[in-house]
C-alpha cells in the first residue's frame, strides 16, 4: 500500500471513531431516558457534554500534537477513548453516563487535530487536497456511520453496546496508526497559553451550560440570562487577551483573513445545524413517528448518499465556479432542505424527508471541502496544526452549540405546546419532563405529546434555516467576488512569534 494513503486510512479511522461517537447515542436515547430515567436535559448533556468537551479542548489538543508530535498524540487519544468507552459499557446512572461522555471527549480533542494536521503537513501538494477532501468527507459522513452501527447493534443488543462498537474501532484505529502513520511535529513552537485556554473555556461551558438548563430555568430567569451574558464577556475577555499574548492559543488576528474567516464561518454553521439536526430528528423519527433505531438510522441515509459524492466532487467544482460561488450555494441548499424539514408533521411520507435529507447532505459535501481547505491554506507549514485545530473547533463548537440551542428549542416548544388540563398531576409532570415517558402513557397523552413535539422540531428547524442563509449571505460577502475563480492559495509565511 502506498505509504500516503496507508496514512489516510490509518486517520481516516480514526476520524470514524471519534464523530461516529458524536452521533451513535443520539440514536438510542429513547432507550438511555427509558434504562437510566434521564430526563429530557440529562439526554442533552449526555449527547453534549461529549460534544462540549471536545469542542473546548481542541486547541490545547492541536498544540500538544504540534510539540509532543501527532502520532503520539493520536496514540494517547485513542488509548483514552478505548478506557472511556469500556467504562461507558458498564455505567447505567445518567450523572456517571455525562461524566463518560466527558472523559471520552477529552480522547476525542487529542484524536481529531492529530488526524487532519498529519495529512495537511505529511502529504505532498499534489495528494493534499485529496485527502482533506476525503477527510472532509468523512467528518460528516462518519456522523451517519454512527447513527446506522447504534441502530443496528440496538437490534440485538443493549445501548451499552454502543460503547464497545466505539472501543473496537479505536483499537483498530490504534492497530493502524502505528504500523502506518508516520510521526511529525512543529518545528518552531511557543509557550502554552494557558489563560486563553481558561477562558475559551470557561466561556464556551457558560453558554452552553445557560442554554441547556433554559427550558427548566426559563429564558428569561436571572441564572439562565446571568450565564449568557457572562459567556459573552468570557469570550471578549478571552480576545483581548489573545490579542496581547506572544503565542496566543488562537491568533484572532487570522479572523482578518477572508478565507479564513469565511471557511470559519462556512464549517462552524454548518456543523451547527448539522448535529442539531440529527439529535432532534433522530427523536421525531422514534418518539413521534414510532420507528426503531435500525430503522430511523437508515432513515437518514440520504444525507450520506449525498455528502460523501458531494465532497468527492466538490474540489473539481470549486475550480469550476470558484470557492464562493460553491460554499454559499452548498449553505443554501442545506437551509432550503432544513427549511423543508421545519415543516413536517406527524404523518409525512418519508420520501418527501429522504429528497430533504439528500438535498441537505449534497449541499454540506459541495460547502466544507472548499471551506476545510480554506482554513488549511491560510496558514503556513509549520502552522498545520493550528489549521486543523481551527476547522476542529468550527465543526466541534457549532456542534456543540447547535445541540445545545436545537435540543433548547426543541424542549421548550415541547412543554409549551403540551396541554395536559384535566391530566392527574403526576402523570402531567412525568410527560413534560420526558418525552419518552409522555410517549409511553395511553391516549391521548401520548399522541399529545407526539403534536406538541413536532411542533417544538418545527421551532427548532425555522431558527436553524434562518441562521444558515444569513450565514451563506455573509460568507458570500466575505469572501467577494474577486476570489470567484481562485482556488485556495497558501500565504507567505508570517511571523511564528506571532502564533504558536
Amino acid at each position: 500500500m502506498d505509504r500516503s494513503r496507508g496514512t489516510l486510512v490509518a486517520v481516516c479511522v480514526g476520524l470514524a471513531t471519534v464523530v461516529s461517537a458524536v452521533s451513535s447515542l443520539m440514536a438510542a436515547l429513547p432507550d438511555v431516558a427509558r434504562h437510566t430515567g434521564a430526563a429530557q436535559t440529562q439526554l442533552s448533556w449526555i449527547v453534549d457534554g461529549y460534544a462540549l468537551t471536545f469542542a473546548a479542548l481542541l486547541l490545547p489538543g492541536g498544540y500538544l500534537g504540534d510539540r509532543l508530535g501527532r502520532r503520539r498524540v493520536l496514540l494517547a487519544g485513542l488509548g483514552l477513548i478505548t478506557l472511556a468507552a469500556a467504562c461507558g459499557a458498564l455505567v447505567t446512572d445518567p450523572a456517571a453516563l455525562i461524566a463518560v461522555r466527558v472523559l471520552m471527549g477529552v480522547a476525542a480533542a487529542l484524536i481529531m487535530p492529530a488526524t487532519l494536521s498529519t495529512i495537511t503537513a505529511t502529504f505532498p501538494p499534489a495528494q493534499r487536497v485529496r485527502g482533506v477532501a476525503i477527510w472532509a468527507g468523512l467528518a460528516g459522513g462518519s456522523a451517519v456511520l454512527g447513527l446506522f452501527a447504534s441502530g443496528l447493534l440496538l437490534e440485538w443488543f443493549s445501548w451499552q453496546s454502543i460503547f464497545w462498537f466505539t472501543a473496537a474501532m479505536a483499537l483498530i484505529a490504534t492497530a493502524l496508526t502505528m504500523r502506518l502513520v508516520p510521526e511529525s511535529r512543529a518545528s518552531e513552537m511557543g509557550a502554552f497559553d494557558a489563560g486563553g485556554a481558561i477562558l475559551s473555556v470557561a466561556g464556551l461551558g457558560a453558554l452552553v451550560y445557560s442554554i441547556i438548563e433554559a427550558p427548566i430555568e426559563g429564558w428569561g430567569s436571572t441564572r439562565t440570562v446571568t450565564g449568557l451574558v457572562a459567556g459573552v464577556v468570557l469570550f471578549a475577555v478571552f480576545a483581548a487577551w489573545e490579542l496581547r499574548t506572544v503565542a496566543p492559543l488562537l491568533d484572532v488576528r487570522l479572523f482578518a483573513r477572508r478565507g479564513f474567516a469565511a471557511g470559519m464561518l462556512t464549517v462552524s454553521s454548518l456543523f451547527f445545524v448539522f448535529f442539531g439536526f440529527i439529535f432532534v430528528f433522530m427523536q421525531y423519527l422514534q418518539f413521534v413517528r414510532g420507528w426503531s433505531a435500525l430503522i430511523a438510522a437508515c432513515a437518514a441515509a440520504p444525507v450520506a448518499l449525498g455528502l460523501l459524492p458531494g465532497a468527492r466532487v466538490a474540489p473539481h467544482l470549486a475550480g469550476k465556479v470558484g470557492i464562493r460561488r460553491l460554499c454559499v450555494a452548498g449553505m443554501a441548499l442545506v437551509a432550503l432542505a432544513i427549511g423543508g424539514l421545519a415543516t413536517v408533521s406527524v404523518h409525512t411520507h418519508y420520501w418527501v424527508i429522504a429528497v430533504l435529507l439528500w438535498v441537505a447532505g449534497t449541499g454540506m459535501g459541495w460547502a466544507m471541502t472548499p471551506a476545510t481547505t480554506s482554513i488549511t491554506d491560510s496558514l503556513p507549514a509549520h502552522e498545520q496544526g493550528v489549521a486543523s485545530a481551527m476547522n476542529d473547533v468550527a465543526r466541534e463548537v457549532g456542534g456543540a452549540l447547535g445541540i445545545a440551542v436545537l435540543g433548547s428549542i426543541l424542549s421548550n416548544g415541547y412543554r409549551r405546546a403540551l396541554d395536559l388540563t384535566g391530566v392527574p398531576q403526576p402523570m402531567a409532570a412525568a410527560a413534560r419532563e420526558s418525552v419518552a415517558a409522555a410517549t409511553g402513557f395511553p391516549e391521548p397523552i401520548r399522541l399529545m405529546a407526539r403534536v406538541a413535539f413536532v411542533d417544538g422540531l418545527g421551532d427548532g428547524l425555522s431558527i436553524a434555516a434562518a441562521l444558515l442563509a444569513v450565514c451563506a449571505v455573509t460568507v458570500a460577502l466575505v469572501i467577494g467576488p474577486r476570489r470567484r475563480d481562485r482556488g485556495p492559495q497558501r500565504p507567505v509565511a508570517i511571523d511564528a512569534r506571532n502564533h504558536r
